[in-house]
């Protein structure tokens, strides 16, 4: 079992994650905090569930190489080198800087095999952010490791926030600011599939262990990050999730 009372969170340079109120862990968080990704378990990124992105591919998902439009969740893993907590210092590899995909965090509670959508939540302990950030590119066909899977290209938290606290995940505005730029809006309202859907198409086909994150996926037309910029990922009234944009050859 993997359970939240509160909000969950692993302070940099303590050994165990804790479980706080809201108003606590806004206190530790103002006062500059670092933290570690607040859960250790394996994190699989979802393709393809925002129906913009959907209808932005047009014809072309009839076409090689998709061929047809998808019947299964498209997953990805994010490898343990991508995994990063509030703060965190993330290196910029070239010109065409970081796509900063804001996604909503699925925290498994149990383990969850052939879940039907309607008891899914029984098996969901809390959500958290996830700055599901990747080398901006075209293709999503057969997702690259070498766009999505550089350190510290997930950044997790700073907070798992309780199940009971969130009563309706198909419907938590998200926003992304980053530094010079408008501010970056959108909603889980517009997945193609909704939160128990998901789990529920997910663990047809695969186990997911307590601890484990499953996204929801990240919004079409997320915004990219340059070096020296920091962004700071939002969720409804969950506390921010920063993340700072550096240049090669900088200390991460």
């Amino acid at each position: 079992m993997f359970s939240v009372d509160d909000h969950l969170l692993h302070l940099e340079g303590e050994a165990l994650p804790r479980d706080v109120d809201a108003a606590r862990a806004r206190a530790l968080l103002a006062h500059g905090a670092r933290c570690r990704a607040p859960v250790s378990g394996a994190v699989y990124g979802t393709l393809l569930n925002d129906r913009h992105a959907l209808d932005a591919l047009g014809d072309a998902v009839n076409a090689a190489p998709y061929k047809a439009p998808p019947r299964a969740p498209i997953l990805y893993l994010k490898p343990r080198n991508t995994l990063a907590g509030h703060g965190a210092r993330v290196v910029v590899p070239g010109a065409q800087g970081v796509q900063v995909g804001a996604s909503l965090g699925i925290v498994i509670g149990r383990t969850a095999t052939r879940v039907a959508a309607r008891d899914a939540f029984d098996y969901i302990a809390g959500y958290t952010l996830v700055a599901d950030l990747s080398v901006p590119h075209e293709s999503v066909y057969r997702p690259s490791v070498r766009f999505r899977a550089r350190d510290n290209f997930c950044v997790i938290g700073p907070t798992i926030v309780a199940q009971h606290h969130v009563a309706d995940p198909n419907n938590l505005q998200i926003h992304v600011d980053i530094q010079g730029s408008a501010r970056f809006s959108a909603s889980t309202a517009t997945s193609a599939r909704n939160v128990a859907q998901l789990l529920a198409d997910v663990t047809d086909f695969m186990t997911l262990a307590p601890g484990d994150i499953l996204t929801l996926g990240v919004p079409h037309g997320s915004p990219v990050a340059h070096e020296g910029a920091r962004a700071t990922i939002s969720i409804a009234d969950w506390p921010a999730l920063a993340v700072e944009f550096i240049a090669q050859g900088a200390a991460a």
